[in-house]
């Protein structure tokens, strides 16, 4: 048997991060801008906060400034709002982050949706998704752009292909969804109400698994052949690392291509968001 294709986001982020820097430093030097990431952090999750510091470090690395405005759980949603339209108004911050999930007695959505869409590289609020199901210039969800960007790095077909999604979260599922549809896919999405679910993934040319359960998606659910992306990331007691959605060991029989889990889809998201507050500066510098 021939063991699949490793889809490596490590190396893959970093070769992208190297490039958003190189540009960063090119328009640095030639308008003066310095381009701007600002993250509002509200409520003390572990993996937000963890997230926001590897964005920091990831910002330091490519020359982009950040800037990180710290909430308690207790803050009020009407001091976020009001972080938030103090950096929309700031002409030096290009790209804007609001850590998600919130504090659970703030509306989101609504929080959402005051951002300036120019500054969401996020790509998460109400208005960049609705430009994204009609087909209209945004900056998109960062885990699904980096999903796509690493099929395409590795020069894997989208177009024609049947792409079957698991998950139908706003941040993931939908937006990767809307994303394979634009590259020509024929897409079917699954989630935790599909009946005969096997019975569908087993059809999929690219199984992407966006749910967060591990080890979900197993052997004798994928055909020979498949593309399999795993955004899943899972604490289990008894191993020493996070797992997938997908059972990397049994699927690996199959698979002709596989993201591992850690270091296949995870890097990715921070070398997008890398490259969308880039693809900012450089909007509002032209």
């Amino acid at each position: 048997m021939i063991p699949p294709i490793l889809l490596d986001g490590t190396a893959t982020a970093k070769t992208i991060r190297a490039e958003v820097g190189a540009a960063v430093k090119a328009l640095t030097a030639e308008t003066g801008v310095v381009p701007t990431l600002a993250a509002i952090l509200a409520g003390d999750d572990p993996a937000s906060q963890t997230y926001v510091a590897m964005k920091e470090r990831a910002c330091a690395r490519a020359g982009i400034g950040s800037r990180t405005f710290p909430f308690s759980s207790t803050a009020s949603q009407a001091e976020v709002a009001e972080c938030l339209a103090m950096l929309n108004a700031d002409p030096s911050v290009h790209g804007i982050l609001v850590q998600h999930p919130l504090p659970k007695h703030m509306d989101e959505p609504a929080i959402l949706s005051m951002m300036d869409p120019a500054k969401d590289v996020d790509g998460i609020a109400p208005i960049s998704l609705g430009r994204l199901v009609a087909g209209l210039p945004s900056y998109h969800a960062c885990t699904p752009a980096g999903m796509i960007e690493l099929m395409k790095r590795y020069g894997l077909p989208i177009a024609g292909k049947h792409a079957v999604v698991v998950g139908r979260s706003v941040i993931l599922g939908k937006p990767l969804a809307l994303l394979l549809l634009q590259e020509n896919a024929t897409v079917t999405i699954c989630h935790s109400r599909t009946p005969n679910l096997a019975e569908i993934t087993r059809q999929a040319d690219i199984l992407c698994a966006c749910v967060g359960k591990a080890n979900m998606i197993t052997r004798d659910m994928l055909k020979p052949g498949v593309v399999v992306l795993d955004a899943g990331y899972n604490r289990v007691p008894d191993r020493n690392h996070d797992v997938g959605d997908v059972d990397f060991e049994g699927a690996s029989e199959v698979a002709s291509a596989i993201t591992p889990v850690p270091g296949g889809v995870g890097p990715m998201t921070i070398a997008m968001l890398m490259k969308n507050t880039l693809l900012a500066a450089q909007t509002g510098a032209a």
